[in-house]
C-alpha cells in the first residue's frame, strides 16, 4: 500500500479537527459539509481504512512523534461498522467519492 507523506497526514488531520472543532457536520453551508466530507475521504484513502475513527487513529500513529513501538491502539477489539442504513455509520464511516 502506498503511504502518504506525513506531512500531509499532518495537514488533513489537523483540517479534519479544525472543522469538527466548528461543527461543520452542522453547519448551514454546504460547501463547509462538502469539505469535510472530502477531507474524511481522503484520510480513509491515504491511511486503507474505512471510518473516520480509524482513519484519525491510523494517521496519528504514521505522524512523526508516535510512538513506532507502541502498536496498543491497533491492538484493541474491532468495533464492528453499523449497516449503510443507520444514522450511526452516516455519522462515523467515510464518505464515498462523488466523482466518477
Amino acid at each position: 500500500m502506498l503511504m502518504a507523506h506525513p506531512a500531509v497526514l499532518h495537514a488533513l488531520v489537523e483540517n479534519y479537527e479544525a472543522l469538527a472543532a466548528v461543527g461543520a457536520t452542522e453547519a448551514d453551508s454546504a460547501q463547509v459539509r462538502q469539505r469535510m466530507d472530502d477531507i474524511a475521504y481522503t484520510l480513509c484513502v491515504s491511511t486503507g481504512t474505512r471510518d473516520i475513527d480509524a482513519a484519525l487513529i491510523a494517521a496519528r500513529h504514521r505522524l512523526p512523534g508516535a510512538r513506532p513501538l507502541d502498536d496498543s491502539v491497533l491492538a484493541g477489539d474491532v468495533v464492528p461498522v453499523p449497516a449503510q442504513g443507520s444514522s450511526a455509520a452516516a455519522a462515523t464511516s467515510c464518505p464515498t467519492s462523488t466523482e466518477a
